[in-house]
């Protein structure tokens, strides 16, 4: 049985910029709460988070990894999350499981687009936020500018609860003590500025604290769950997880582990996650944290283990989830509830490792094996009257890089495509898409690293090899003003033929509305059983582009005569009636080409800013603004076409001598370059068809 109830269980992500130090600072943690007894190192492949091949190779985390430890009568559950861009989608799923985000910040490098980015997300799901400044023991740390810039990046409600002395080699409590020096000054100052910010939320006890100039630090607790609940307060610990001498779990652990089981929030005391019913927003409700209602719990992740197979992590919200359990499946996507599985199996995930239990509460983060059915972002409920539920969704970053795959032996088509599919079940940020018109696959990831990984993935893991080629930029066809088009088709073979004629105008839709058609047919002249096969052939072309070969989307068709035969008129004529009238109106609809446009966000040292914006102003891009990130970096943002920036990251390399970071995600589709269009449009090649 769990020996744990909710209320003594603290559920954080680690999550921050890739070599913040998240996993050592881990492996700190559980060394210095008793859960390992021996320090593992990222480098030398014994780290308890980074266990897959993958990982080990490329030397830093490329996936969650849950784990859990008991601390001072607390039961703490941990998902280190990997850090850089191209794995952001990994760190989202870890977002609905916790109530605190434990944001990692590298005192040497400072903040770093992962840094703003967490930070940002985690306030969007009305999360609480801490902030960890590591490495604080590093030559090149200074750390009072990077107190002062985090405050004017994130607010002034960012405040220490203890301070660095010694030269980083310790660190000294402010939150509950107000005597006392620290490298950033007296500790006195920072013990007033964090109860100031906590008695705010508080009016009775802000009375109090007037009255008597201070507040014992057992009155301080509610109010400070408060403060974080409400994002008043974003508390920041100092640490050096490790010593760059003796790679001892060092300073400042200790310490963090006392403020995450004395003052982050447990299940009951977090800001509730928002459920709905039908799919519908306005049917909102919130899980009950009750072990005596009926169960419900959240999938955040999906992996396929070579020894378990399928292994699905998940969030207990409501009641109680045993080996027993029958729970059915609310699909994130049809909302329907499938038959019921038995759980068979429950366990604690400890990195790699799999530890069976006999219950978790709500609240608890646990896992289950070899459910085929169930999938990342599913609610598990045992109600079979329960209406379909669904969680709050999380927005991901659009995958914008792409590659164009084949099998590179002979026979491996299917293997290929189920290795995918696996793929695509663990990562939200992955994408397969296939063309009809040009017969590719296309992997779709959110960088150059990301798809590296995964072709890696598919050679090691599922012996799997392809070949790969830069695949097609996704233009999309649309046009630019109202025009009417007409076709008659007659085909006659000796016997029954086929008749049917069409009359149709176009009008384009804002950017972004899809495609509408209208039967705005009067009189009779084209049978009601007819319009469906015209609506068809519209469609066809819409799938199949008029002008160079792309999807076509903003388009309003409105169909208002025609005439048909009494014996020739069938389903197949008026197919073809329709898709050539629709040519013929797109033809006078001053047809144009959209290209996606990505909003790209460039960090930087400062000596290459110029260089940057000038790069990206020659590829058409617009820039939208610079920031100052301090720590000598700068942030460029700018609207650019994709096809400019299709491998910007050997692009980047090269002007930053591979000190530049990106990340990109798709903003909007707008019309091509005249001189563009007609480049792309001479070397379409349709297929001719018979009228």
């Amino acid at each position: 049985m769990a020996n744990h109830s909710t209320e003594q269980i603290r559920n954080l992500a680690l999550a921050g910029h890739g070599g913040s130090g998240k996993t050592s600072l881990l492996e700190a943690l559980l060394f210095k709460a008793g859960a390992i007894h021996q320090l593992g190192q990222v480098e030398k492949h014994t780290a308890v988070a980074d266990f897959t091949d993958e990982e080990k190779t490329h030397g830093h985390s490329l996936f969650n990894a849950v784990v859990h430890f008991d601390y001072e009568g607390r039961h703490v559950n941990i998902i280190d999350t990997p850090g850089y861009p191209d794995f952001m989608g990994q760190a989202l799923c870890a977002l609905p499981a916790v109530e605190t985000v434990c944001v990692v910040v590298s005192a040497a490098a400072g903040i770093e687009p992962v840094t703003r980015r967490m930070m940002d997300w985690a306030q969007r799901r009305k999360l609480c936020r801490m902030l960890v400044i590591n490495k604080i023991d590093h030559e090149n740390a200074d750390l009072g500018k990077l107190l002062k810039d985090l405050q004017e990046a994130f607010g002034r409600q960012c405040l220490p609860v203890n301070l660095p002395a010694g030269g980083g080699q310790s660190v000294v409590d402010c939150f509950q003590t107000a005597s006392g020096e620290s490298d950033l000054g007296p500790v006195a100052a920072a013990h007033t500025a964090i109860v100031d910010q906590v008695v705010e939320v508080d009016e009775k006890l802000m009375e109090v604290y007037l009255e008597q100039g201070d507040v014992k630090p057992e009155q301080l607790h509610e109010p400070f769950e408060k403060a974080l609940r409400e994002g008043h307060l974003v508390p920041i610990c100092f640490t050096a997880a490790r010593r760059h001498d003796d790679h001892e779990a060092n300073v400042g652990v200790r310490e963090l582990l006392d403020v995450i089981v004395k003052l982050a929030p447990n299940p009951l005391e977090g800001n509730p996650r928002p459920f709905y019913r039908g799919g519908d927003v306005a049917n909102e409700f919130y899980a009950t944290p009750d072990p005596g209602a009926h169960s419900m719990a959240h999938v955040f992740q999906v992996s396929f283990d070579p020894f378990v197979g399928k292994l699905s992590a998940l969030r207990v919200h409501q009641g109680k989830i045993t080996p027993a359990s029958q729970l059915y499946v609310c699909d994130a996507v049809t909302g329907e509830s499938k038959k019921p599985f038995k759980v068979g199996h429950l366990f604690k995930l400890m990195g790699k490792e799999h530890v069976e239990v006999e219950q978790a509460v709500p609240g608890d983060i646990v896992a289950i094996a070899k459910v085929e059915q169930v999938h990342r972002d599913a609610v598990l409920h045992d109600s079979h009257d329960e209406d379909s539920i669904h969680l709050k969704p999380i927005e991901f970053p659009e995958p914008m890089s792409g590659l164009a795959i084949t099998a590179k032996r002979r026979g491996d088509e299917q293997k290929t495509g189920d290795a995918l599919t696996k793929i695509g079940e663990e990562d939200p940020t992955f994408k397969v898409t296939r063309d009809a018109t040009t017969h590719e696959t296309v992997i779709h990831g959110i960088g150059e690293l990301h798809l590296r990984t995964i072709l890696e993935k598919l050679k090691g893991r599922y012996h799997v090899e392809v070949d790969t080629k830069q695949p097609k930029i996704a233009y999309r066809e649309t046009i630019q003003t109202k025009a009417e088009g007409h076709h008659r088709h007659k085909k006659q073979t000796g016997g029954a033929g086929q008749f049917g004629e069409v009359y149709l105008r176009v009008e384009p839709l804002e950017r972004g509305a899809g495609f509408e058609f209208s039967n705005d047919i009067f009189g009779g002249s084209i049978p009601s059983q007819y319009v469906p096969a015209i609506e068809k052939g519209v469609r066809k072309v819409m799938e199949e582009g008029a002008i160079a070969g792309y999807l076509m989307q903003d388009i309003k068709v409105s169909v208002y005569d025609g005439k048909h035969h009494p014996v020739d008129s069938k389903e197949v004529a008026f197919v073809a009636a329709g898709k050539r009238a629709f040519l013929d109106a797109v033809s006078k609809a001053r047809p144009v080409l959209l290209e996606p446009c990505v909003e790209i966000e460039v960090t930087v040292p400062n000596q290459f800013m110029g260089d940057i914006t000038g790069d990206l102003s020659g590829k058409r891009g617009r820039i939208q603004g610079t920031d100052m990130l301090g720590g000598d970096q700068s942030v460029i943002q700018a609207v650019v076409p994709l096809s400019e920036v299709a491998n910007y990251q050997n692009q980047l390399k090269s002007v930053t001598g591979g000190q530049g970071s990106f990340t990109m995600a798709l903003s909007h589709y707008e019309a091509v370059p005249p001189n563009v269009q007609e480049q792309i449009v001479a070397q379409y090649k349709p297929r001719v068809e018979e009228d």
